[in-house]
């Protein structure tokens, strides 16, 4: 089994991708959004929005839904177990406010392979445009590690110093998930069986599903967005994040947010134990 580096740098061919006001308002139920108090996000849970915000609103880490699936250059990254693969990074940049509704234009390619020596971590880029105007609506960018494919001599990857300050945080959010959330959660597109299927989750080496990484980024989401603008999801420019834990299902989450500057929020996720689930993490704010 090894990896194709030949697709680094293929640019996929444009496609369109189209969500609906009921995928928008399934995502924020699967990222948490009112499952504890149903009267709380009304925003981004219902149609009919609030008395705030009489209109329904996107959570903005949808952002990632938009471009997932893309095709990474339209082939195949190699031939790996994929049940050795898992999310390693995310960001996602918000060049305006998502709508409940909407079309983009998408293309992606994969920008690196790098050689961890345990694993490889793979890189890609996708983005999303006004099919109209090619006006940027959203881009992400993300890796994968796939273990037991490193060791073939590349380069082992730039480093990035973490954005964290070394002090108490500002801010502590606390975020439960529940027991059936990835099986909810998956239904917004991610259907890798890891989260539903215990057979396949213990070829990867887990005793049970566990959480996506991008429910627990959607969690981690609306922590921010609560915390720092008081709900309105708008104002999110930009999130990134690294995924150094696996989550179970159920497990209670807890946000702490460091405030670097009016625009600039610093944050990691953690267990109740304080294990680190997603560290490295940063917000802008328009």
């Amino acid at each position: 089994m090894s990896l194709d580096q030949s697709v680094v740098g293929v640019r996929s061919e444009p496609e369109e991708r189209s969500w609906t006001s009921a995928d928008t308002l399934l995502y924020a139920l699967g990222a948490g959004a009112g499952h504890d108090d149903p009267l709380t996000d009304l925003a981004y849970t219902t149609e009919h929005g609030d008395d705030a915000c009489p209109e329904q609103k996107v959570l903005p880490t949808f952002g990632v839904m938009v471009t997932w699936g893309a095709r990474r250059g339209g082939r195949r990254m190699g031939d790996f177990n994929p049940a050795m693969l898992v999310h390693a990074e995310q960001e996602v940049v918000l060049h305006r406010p998502l709508t409940a509704e909407g079309t983009v234009s998408l293309t992606s390619q994969v920008t690196g392979m790098y050689d961890k020596g345990s694993g490889a971590l793979v890189t890609s880029q996708a983005e999303a445009v006004d099919p109209a105007t090619g006006e940027p609506v959203v881009t992400t960018r993300s890796s994968v590690f796939i273990r037991g494919e490193g060791g073939f001599g590349g380069d082992p990857g730039p480093k990035v110093a973490s954005p964290i300050p070394g002090r108490d945080p500002d801010d502590l959010a606390t975020m439960p998930t529940w027991p059936g959330q990835a099986l909810l959660y998956r239904l917004s597109g991610d259907r890798n069986p890891l989260h539903s299927d215990p057979r396949f989750s213990a070829r990867g080496g887990f005793e049970r599903p566990i959480l996506h990484g991008l429910c627990t980024y959607g969690v981690t989401g609306r922590a921010l967005v609560r915390t720092i603008t008081e709900g309105d999801g708008d104002r999110l420019a930009t999130m990134s994040g690294r995924f150094s834990a696996p989550v179970l299902p159920g497990e209670t989450l807890q946000v702490a947010m460091w405030r670097v500057d009016d625009t600039t929020t610093a944050f990691q996720t953690r267990k109740e134990d304080g294990t680190v689930v997603i560290d490295r993490g940063l917000a802008t704010w328009r």
